[in-house]
C-alpha cells in the first residue's frame, strides 16, 4: 500500500513541476497559432523513466493538459493525448536512466510531438500547409528538452540518485 500510494504522490509531483515548467518557466510563445517552446518535456521523460507506464502517462497527460488549460486551452485536448503519447518510447524497466532505449526515446518523441501538433493544429485550423512554419517551432522544444534529459539523467546516474529514487518508489 505504501508503494502505491508514493507512487500516486510522485506522479502528483511530477504533474505539478510539469504544469509548471511548460507554463511558466522558460515558455516563448511563437507564431500565430498559440504555440510555445518551453522545456516541461524534460519532466515528462524523466517521469517516464523512473514511474511506471500507468503513472508516467498520468503525470504527462495531466500536467501537460493543465499547462494549456492555463496559457493555450484550445490545445489541451491535443496535448493531453500527445504527451500520454511521447511516454511511450521510455522504458522505467533498466536500472539505468540512460539505456539504449532511453537513449533514442526523445528522438522518437521528437516525431510524435512534431506529426501529432502539425496534426493538431491542421485540424484546428482548417489547413495542412500552415502548420508547416509550426515545425520549426516544436522541433526547437523537443530537441532543447531532448537535450536537457541527456544532461540530467547524466547528472543523476553520476550522483547515484536515480538509484536512490527507485529505491524510494520501489522500483529496481
Amino acid at each position: 500500500m505504501r508503494n502505491r500510494t508514493l507512487k500516486i504522490v510522485t506522479t502528483g509531483i511530477f504533474a505539478a513541476m510539469i504544469a509548471v515548467m511548460t507554463a511558466y518557466i522558460c515558455h516563448i510563445p511563437y507564431g500565430a497559432n498559440g504555440g510555445y517552446i518551453h522545456f516541461g518535456d524534460v519532466l515528462i521523460y524523466l517521469a517516464a523513466v523512473f514511474l511506471p507506464r500507468p503513472y508516467a502517462l498520468a503525470a504527462a497527460a495531466i500536467g501537460g493538459g493543465l499547462a494549456d488549460l492555463l496559457t493555450a486551452p484550445m490545445w489541451m485536448p491535443a496535448t493531453v493525448i500527445i504527451k500520454m503519447l511521447i511516454v511511450l518510447p521510455f522504458s522505467e524497466k533498466s536500472g539505468k536512466l540512460l539505456s539504449a532505449r532511453n537513449m533514442a526515446a526523445p528522438v522518437i518523441a521528437l516525431v510524435i510531438s512534431a506529426a501529432g501538433y502539425y496534426v493538431a493544429e491542421g485540424l484546428l485550423f482548417g489547413s495542412f500547409a500552415a502548420p508547416l512554419m509550426s515545425l520549426a517551432g516544436s522541433l526547437i522544444q523537443s530537441g532543447g528538452s531532448a537535450v536537457l534529459f541527456y544532461a540530467a539523467a547524466v547528472l543523476l546516474e553520476r550522483s547515484h540518485a536515480n538509484t536512490r529514487i527507485r529505491m524510494l518508489l520501489g522500483i529496481q
